[in-house]
């Protein structure tokens, strides 16, 4: 009997091995051609730029393949160039402005077109155009009706008897200008994602708390709100990553200018390496530019385990 029963055991296992093998295969089978999109398209210009930002990269580079390793050089002159601080301040002050207003336009229609009345489809479709345009596109709308003699902001302005401002021309408006096309564009992000988290939250939750007297305030601030938070990290999160790194909408309405009181992070870093041709410098830019986004992912994903487990618990 011993002899006959080892067979019977041995079979199986050789088959459940078997069957582990083919399902290990199948699934890196259909793993690596995304393995292979993110190391060719994401992983190899992350390096090259890293690697980049430690040499003297020149445009004599490209012909002779040399560019001297100089180590931090570049780090350092980028963080000495006065031009450093201002660009800095510009992104901090673009990105803070940008969100703030794209949050709150975003979620306060969010909550209007939360409610049934007739035409919402509609008026939320025509609200998702400035999302659906190209970059470029909108951009160059925005620098036209910017324009100080023909533009039809100022149009307005005169049309109530108020002075024309100067908005691409002034380095105290220029910034204010972009900031503006910059939260046209985002606003209808932050309402479909935001309107989407309202949605899922169940009726009944505000008929009960109208039920025991809860006003139109306190039903938003003890049921939305608290409810939103996964939806609202998430929306700010993505607008911050987004929005740190902006670069078409800042180099079609102004270029950086006037006197770099646009120039960010992004549009230094472009034209540190096409039109200063300091590649090296601009890399540098850049993967400053990563590590700050780095920072507030990692901040984000700390925070956002930390909702998780206060919900768990």
């Amino acid at each position: 009997m011993t002899l006959t029963a080892a067979p019977a055991v041995a079979a199986p296992s050789r088959a459940n091995r078997k069957s582990r093998r083919d399902s290990r295969f199948a699934a890196w089978a259909f793993l690596l051609p995304a393995l292979a999109y993110v190391v060719v398209f994401f992983g190899y210009p992350l390096a090259a730029n890293l690697v980049m930002s430690t040499q003297n990269y020149t445009v004599k580079s490209f012909y002779t393949g040399e560019a001297p390793f100089v180590g931090f050089a570049n780090y350092s002159a980028v963080l000495n160039n006065p031009l450093f601080s201002t660009a800095a301040l510009n992104t901090v002050l673009f990105t803070a402005g940008s969100l703030v207003f794209q949050f709150g336009i975003g979620l306060a229609l969010a909550v209007f077109f939360n409610g049934r009345f007739l035409g919402s489809a509609l008026l939320r479709s025509l609200l998702l155009l400035p999302w659906l345009l190209p970059l470029v596109v909108s951009g160059a709308v925005w620098r036209w009706m910017f324009d100080q003699d023909h533009g039809v902001l100022n149009a307005g302005l005169r049309a109530v008897g108020l002075d024309a401002v100067p908005w691409l021309s002034s380095t105290n408006w220029a910034l204010p200008a972009v900031i503006l096309t910059n939260i046209w564009i985002g606003i209808p992000f932050n309402l479909v994602i935001l309107h989407g988290g309202l949605r899922a939250i169940p009726a009944s939750l505000y008929e009960a708390a109208e039920l025991d007297g809860a006003g139109a305030w306190q039903r938003f601030r003890h049921v939305t709100w608290p409810l939103l938070r996964p939806v609202t990290g998430i929306v700010l999160m993505l607008g911050l990553v987004y929005t740190i790194k902006v670069f078409d909408v800042i180099m079609v309405v102004t270029g950086g200018g006037p006197a770099n009181a646009t120039q960010t992070l992004t549009t230094w870093s472009y034209r540190l390496s096409f039109q200063d041709f300091a590649f090296g410098q601009g890399a540098a830019v850049g993967n400053v530019l990563i590590v700050v986004a780095t920072v507030f992912g990692l901040l984000y994903l700390r925070s956002a385990k930390a909702t998780l487990a206060e919900a768990a618990a």
